[in-house]
This record gives C-alpha cells, sequence and structure tokens, in this order.
C-alpha cells in the first residue's frame, strides 16, 4: 500500500481542514488506518484511527469532539476532518496503515504517506 497525504494549509484558530490520503493498491480496504501528527521537536503522536470497515474509531484525547476519522473504501481513501482548529493542532500530519491496529500503537502501522502540514494561526 502507498499512501499520499494531502490538504494541509494555513488556517486560523478556529477554522476547519479535511485532510486526505489516497491509498494505492487492492489491500486498501482490509487495512485499518490511522492519522498521526508531528510537531517541530516534538515525538510523532496518534490523533485518530479507523478499523477497515470504518466501523470502529478511535481518537486522542486532545481532538476527541473536534475531529473526524472516516473512509471510503470505494475510492481508496481515508480523511480527516478537522474543526475548531487552535494553534496546538499546528504539525505535520501523516497518514498510515496497519493490518492489526487502529489505536496509538504506532509501531503496529507498517506503511505511512509523507505528511502533510498543518498551520493554525492564532
Amino acid at each position: 500500500v502507498q499512501l499520499q497525504a494531502c490538504g494541509g494549509g494555513l488556517v486560523q484558530a478556529g477554522g476547519s481542514l479535511q485532510l486526505s490520503c489516497a491509498a494505492s493498491g487492492r489491500t486498501f480496504s482490509s487495512n485499518n488506518m490511522g492519522w498521526f501528527r508531528q510537531a517541530p521537536g516534538k515525538e510523532r503522536e496518534f490523533v485518530a484511527g479507523i478499523n477497515w470497515s470504518g466501523g470502529r474509531t478511535d481518537y486522542a484525547d486532545s481532538v476527541k469532539g473536534r475531529f473526524t476519522i472516516s473512509r471510503d473504501n470505494a475510492k481508496n481513501t481515508v480523511y480527516l476532518q478537522m474543526n475548531n482548529l487552535k494553534s496546538e493542532d499546528t504539525a505535520l500530519y501523516y497518514c498510515a496503515a496497519s493490518a492489526t491496529n487502529f489505536g496509538s500503537n504506532l509501531r503496529a502501522y507498517y506503511h505511512w504517506g509523507q505528511g502533510t502540514l498543518v498551520t493554525v494561526s492564532s
């Protein structure tokens, strides 16, 4: 699975962005997917995850109620809708695929996209 994330940009605090991650390959629909982010000088952290069917999701406490992860297996795409953005959401956002996990265990994800930058101005 090859992953291509896009949709990042500059937005004011309180605004919204939707990230997309397009996957190539026929195994997308059997993979769990996750979004992670990495701010300058910080470690990569879990943001949200979704299981292969889209029926189960998981979120970091810091984004619950503001972010929504979803997927469209017919389009081989996973999305991250980000609302009420805060300056602390500024980071490089990555999508990743896992055969076994859709939670926060970074090591369970074996395919990673190149990242898309989200900058939130206050």
